[in-house]
């Protein structure tokens, strides 16, 4: 009889042992946060653009063409306005990297290299919805002293998926230097001049470009000839949204 009151006692005792470890395992705090709702990652709406330009000049090598994409309030010039330093900069020596740091652009994608006198080159670009706004395409004309042509603040939106719009552009005058045509000022291979240089000492406005003299023509101390010259336009540009 002792035996099987021991054993009761005993499992009694292990039963109100193991019901307190269950209970101290299990809580009733209301207040355990959530775990975190982790939203998915949207994969931005992208519209894909081909941009072809051909140079229309006889011989007027083109720099890399610049396409750049930008906000719908910024425009890369206007005729009349001081040209920026990074136009100035383009229109002297070709060179467009500085244009990545103007007011509202968003994407500057190049071309592959000089476009020859009756080339052409398309240039593929990807742009995010929010960012496809306006676009600009510009190039200096390097047989001049400030010489560029292309277009600024073409409205995207105005290209559903499949539409083409043409553009046929003349060649402006940045007015950051004097059109001397001089030896050692141009840049292209009619002489392989100095490219960009800081001092303005021209009418500081772009402008339509009066186009080259040349020494064919009087001009003295001109390293250019009369093949040099440019009847306007100066440039093709054909903008399709292919996506």
């Amino acid at each position: 009889m002792n035996y099987l009151i021991d054993n009761f006692k005993r499992s009694a005792m292990a039963l109100v042992a193991f019901a307190t470890i269950g209970l101290a395992g299990c809580s009733d705090n209301d207040n355990d946060s959530p775990a975190p709702v982790v939203p998915p990652v949207v994969s931005p709406v992208m519209q894909d653009y081909n941009v072809t330009v051909t140079n229309l000049t006889a011989n007027q090598p083109m720099s890399p063409i610049a396409v750049v994409a930008h906000t719908s309030d910024s425009k890369l010039w206007s005729t009349g306005m001081a040209a920026s330093v990074a136009l100035e900069v383009l229109a002297e020596s070709g060179d467009s990297s500085d244009l990545t740091d103007e007011n509202g652009v968003n994407e500057l994608v190049s071309g592959e290299g000089i476009l020859v006198p009756g080339g052409a080159e398309t240039i593929s670009l990807s742009l995010a919805q929010a960012d496809a706004a306006n676009l600009s395409v510009v190039t200096m004309l390097v047989n001049t002293n400030d010489a560029f042509t292309g277009t600024t603040g073409f409205n995207l939106a105005t290209l559903a998926v499949g539409d083409t719009s043409t553009l046929r552009v003349i060649a402006y005058d940045a007015g950051t230097e004097a059109n001397s045509e001089a030896k050692g000022t141009i840049p292209g291979p009619a002489d392989g001049g100095e490219g960009f240089h800081t001092d303005r000492d021209d009418n500081d406005k772009v402008h339509g470009h009066p186009g080259v003299i040349s020494a064919d023509d009087g001009l003295a101390n001109s390293v250019l000839s009369a093949s040099h010259r440019f009847d306007n336009p100066v440039m093709s540009i054909k903008i399709t949204r292919t996506q």
